[in-house]
């Protein structure tokens, strides 16, 4: 693996260039009386009551919630605390860990030099990370040695596969099923929030190693494809993940809160994890991940699935760029093409009839927004295992972002609310 990203180092990086000037503008988010872009503030309140009694009920220890429309920022506060420990109160621009919010932002990488002619979406991806050739997929499973038997897998993963969670990949300490968790911890590798000295390079070494759910393109199952991809990211443009995003991404669209690893200018803004403890908010220890990730440690591995921390006002402005079509001030990060086929279904029914899976997002059907409180047809989200949410709606031109840091069994029901809310407050 190290002497094929060695061969590609040198022509990638002279082929890359800065993202290309739009001859379309949109302005940056910037803050407007909600009145003005049809939203109204008398229901606006209704979302003040119910984050502030979410946070008196115990459900939530504190949130910032962001609302947008048209460009334009209506709603953007704070509620309850940061940090159980210090008691500090939570601010607007406070920073998250966003968690599997980092997808989409993966998917976007990819997509970018997908649009340079680097590779095709139905390429294999063993064309470019050569260890997940001949892929093989899980048979049989003994739980008292955790030893398993596996048959070829009937095609090669594809970069589309991976982007669509439909690889057959599995994702460790969080998969859905207990053989493949034993599997991948008894592999050592590792899923997320890591403050140890790992490259996402030497865990993509032991994954193209294990055994598949399934065959490729036959189920949706949640997985570390896009840590995959972020590697892929690496292997074609020929710079670290983390230099990628910053250079072509985050500093193209004014995004100066999202990191791998904060600098130490920004760590005090960092939210802590917190659970419930004897009926108390605390915050959260060390467990299979460390919660001091973002700050400490080796800050090397750029999980390309989960990695990324950031503030409300970052991730809608990524969002805005989608709902622009691709561009945002001036800066064309994709096409509105390129766009279009993200946002398309690329799984068919595989998740269900109420939402799709596109490139990146989950897209709401027009059966799933019938049933109402979740958006017009064509709104993308997704959410972050930290207790994080978002949506954006093209067609209302809408954008809700919610943001908790929570673990542990909790009683929130703020996430459907505040996207429920959102959609009752346009008033045109």
């Amino acid at each position: 693996m190290k002497i094929f990203g060695t061969f590609l180092l040198a022509a990638a990086v002279s082929m890359l260039a800065a993202q290309t000037p739009s001859i379309q503008k949109s302005a940056p988010l910037t803050e407007a009386a909600p009145a003005s872009v049809g939203i109204s503030p008398d229901r606006l309140k209704w979302i003040d009551e119910m984050l502030q009694q979410s946070v008196s009920d115990g459900q939530i220890p504190g949130a910032v919630a962001l609302i947008a429309r048209n460009g334009k920022i209506v709603y953007h506060k704070a509620f309850g605390t940061a940090d159980a420990q210090t008691g500090r109160k939570q601010k607007v621009d406070d920073i998250f860990r966003i968690a599997s919010q980092t997808k989409a932002i993966t998917a976007t990488a990819v997509m970018m030099l997908w649009e340079e002619g680097r590779f095709q979406l139905d390429d294999p991806i063993s064309k470019y990370i050569p260890e997940f050739k001949s892929p093989k997929v899980l048979q049989s499973f003994r739980y008292t040695d955790t030893s398993f038997t596996t048959r070829p897998a009937n095609k090669e993963i594809t970069i589309r596969h991976l982007l669509t969670h439909t690889s057959g990949l599995g994702y460790g300490v969080i998969d859905g099923d207990e053989r493949m968790k034993l599997i991948y911890q008894k592999a050592g590798t590792t899923d997320l929030f890591t403050t140890a000295d790992v490259s996402i390079g030497s865990v993509v070494e032991k994954l193209a190693k294990l055994p598949l759910h399934h065959d490729p393109g036959e189920k949706f199952t949640y997985s570390m494809g896009l840590d995959v991809l972020g590697y892929l990211v690496e292997v074609v443009s020929g710079l670290p993940f983390d230099r990628f995003l910053k250079e072509r991404l985050f500093d193209p669209l004014g995004m100066t809160d999202t990191w791998f690893y904060l600098p130490k200018d920004k760590a005090d803004r960092l939210v802590a994890v917190q659970y419930r403890k004897d009926g108390q908010w605390a915050n959260y220890p060390k467990t299979f991940y460390d919660p001091a990730y973002p700050v400490t440690g080796a800050r090397k591995f750029f999980a390309g699935g989960a990695g990324l921390v950031g503030s409300a006002k970052d991730y809608a402005t990524f969002l805005q760029m989608y709902l622009n079509g691709g561009e945002l001030n001036g800066v064309r990060i994709l096409s509105r093409t390129t766009v279009a086929s993200i946002l398309a279904n690329q799984v068919g029914n595989l998740m269900g009839t109420d939402q799709y899976y596109g490139l990146a997002f989950g897209v709401l059907t027009e059966q799933g927004s019938a049933k109402g409180g979740q958006g017009s047809q064509g709104t993308f989200t997704w959410g972050g295992y930290f207790n994080t949410q978002y949506f954006a709606d093209p067609k209302e031109q809408t954008i809700g972002i919610l943001m908790k840091q929570t673990q542990g069994p909790v009683d929130d029901q703020t996430a459907w609310k505040f996207r429920q809310l959102v959609a009752t407050a346009i008033d045109d």
